[in-house]
């Protein structure tokens, strides 16, 4: 199966305690036994697609793909490394097309009327 059927065929779930701030879904490997979804996003992690981004105080790393932009959480790169007393979430989130698919500040809404100013793209704010 392709990395788009994986997604496409995925039980992907609402994030309801995000649903007015940070929409997005998620995915858990365990439970949901996505175990050849999460392998195929690792891949695309460990083959340098990953791009460095800003939540907050929070530095992800995101996968984009279509429409969306792909995390784990925790941060994962390799099935090898997982513990055994964790669950593992594959998140996303649609694309804004905007700074706020790479960084998000204090002040950033999910609303573009609300941007602070437009923050560094690399570095610590003060």
């Amino acid at each position: 199966m392709t990395l788009m059927e994986l997604i496409g065929n995925a039980p992907w779930r609402e994030a309801v305690t995000y649903s007015d701030t940070w929409p997005h879904e998620y995915v858990l490997l365990r439970k949901d036994n996505q175990r050849e979804l999460f392998a195929a996003m690792t891949r695309r992690f460990k083959d340098g697609e990953g791009v460095r981004g800003r939540f907050f105080s929070i530095r992800p790393t995101y996968v984009f793909l279509g429409e969306y932009k792909y995390w784990f959480d925790p941060p994962l790169e390799d099935l090898d490394s997982l513990r055994e007393d964790e669950e593992y979430v594959l998140n996303r989130a649609r694309l804004f097309y905007d700074r706020r698919d790479f960084i998000i500040q204090p002040g950033d809404t999910r609303f573009p009327e609300d941007y602070p100013a437009a923050p560094p793209l690399s570095g610590r704010q003060g």
